[in-house]
């Protein structure tokens, strides 16, 4: 288990993770030795953000108003702008910083990164231009040799993903989520340090974290469709069918790209999907239904101060459909909607008129 964490990015998500590892206490596997409970230590968790003035307000608030608005932060959080410092001591890394920005901060940072600590990334998205996933990214910036553990066993980059909204997990409402690497291992290590002391949060493992990083990133393209639906009143049918063929849509993605298909019906899959595509609190989805309420994209964009990862997303994941000879329907009708101007009522016409076929 890890006890000295570094959170890279001052989101939402990189907030509300740094609030639970606070809250808790770490101990080995094993709650009780020779009849009596193992004495617990705390964890040392720090922040870093990459503009210093907000680091600093979110400190001087104890409240991350602008991502994570109504939540006190816990005093022993401790905020730590330097970019060497804050790799002093860390023995995990978690990348809490959204897809599209990560090779820029990572490059940035890349000089003080300890050679062999393992990083978790918590972002979902494809990279535009270069097609790659999140942990992709990271191993092509720091470089090959530091995507290998001590014994050469495994990908020391890890994942951390599944059905956790923010705002949920700051209100310590019931949650689960995946902690994905090769090395299983280190995806253990991840499962006991932010499920180990958190009744509020139950983490699983899984050793495909090709699939759950394109589910991840995939499930917002559908969760923006999902948005648009709401935003028209086209109804829980279409709705549900959306869910259902957008499922088998990035099934069809991530078996050609050597996933597992197990992959998708699991959290990380359906589970994710379900509460992006049903949730208020869910950006993409709130995005869509702006849309779908008339705005262009520009203007439902700027109606939040949080990064909508399924658009840009959007435009990689057609990129990969062609790469790959995959059919991608739903994806293909909302980068028209988004990004060639294509009317709501066209686009879901085109698709409700496609040939007929065996489910």
């Amino acid at each position: 288990m890890f006890k000295n964490i570094s959170i890279i990015g001052d989101g939402g998500m990189g907030t509300v993770l740094a609030m639970l590892l606070c809250e808790k206490k770490t101990a080995d596997s094993g709650q009780r030795l020779a009849g009596r409970k193992r004495k617990l230590n705390a964890i040392r968790v720090r922040m870093w953000g990459y503009d210093r003035q907000q680091l600093e307000q979110i400190e001087q608030n104890r409240e991350n108003k602008k991502f994570l608005p109504g939540y006190k932060l816990p005093e022993e959080l401790v905020f730590e702008a330097d970019d060497a410092r804050i790799m002093a001591g860390a023995d995990l890394l978690v990348s809490a910083v959204p897809c599209q920005f990560m090779r820029g901060i990572w490059n940035r940072l890349k000089d003080y990164v300890p050679q062999s600590i393992p990083i978790v990334s918590v972002a979902k998205g494809i990279e535009n231009d270069t097609l790659l996933r999140p942990t992709q990214i990271l191993a092509e910036v720091l470089g090959e040799k530091r995507g290998t553990s001590d014994d050469g066993r495994g990908t020391r980059f890890a994942v951390l993903s599944g059905p956790t909204i923010a705002d949920e997990l700051a209100r310590r409402l019931p949650a689960t989520a995946c902690a994905a690497a090769e090395d299983e291992r280190l995806a253990k290590e991840i499962q006991h340090t932010f499920s180990d002391g958190v009744p509020w949060l139950r983490v699983y493992t899984n050793t495909d974290i090709v699939g759950v990083e394109l589910a991840g990133a995939m499930k917002n393209i559908i969760a923006i469709a999902a948005g648009i639906i709401d935003g028209i009143g086209a109804g829980d049918n279409a709705k549900a069918a959306l869910l259902t063929r957008g499922l088998a849509e990035i099934t069809r993605l991530g078996l050609a790209m050597g996933a597992r298909q197990q992959t998708f019906a699991g959290l990380t899959g359906l589970g994710d999907l379900v509460t992006t595509c049903i949730s208020p609190k869910g950006r993409n989805r709130s995005f869509g239904e702006r849309v779908g309420k008339g705005q262009t994209a520009e203007q439902a964009q700027n109606a939040t101060e949080s990064v909508v990862e399924g658009v840009a997303t959007c435009k990689s994941v057609v990129a990969l459909g062609v790469r790959y000879n995959v059919e991608m329907p739903i994806t293909q009708a909302v980068y028209e909607v988004l990004f060639e101007n294509k009317p709501v009522q066209t686009a879901i016409a085109d698709l409700m008129k496609r040939q007929l076929k065996a489910e």
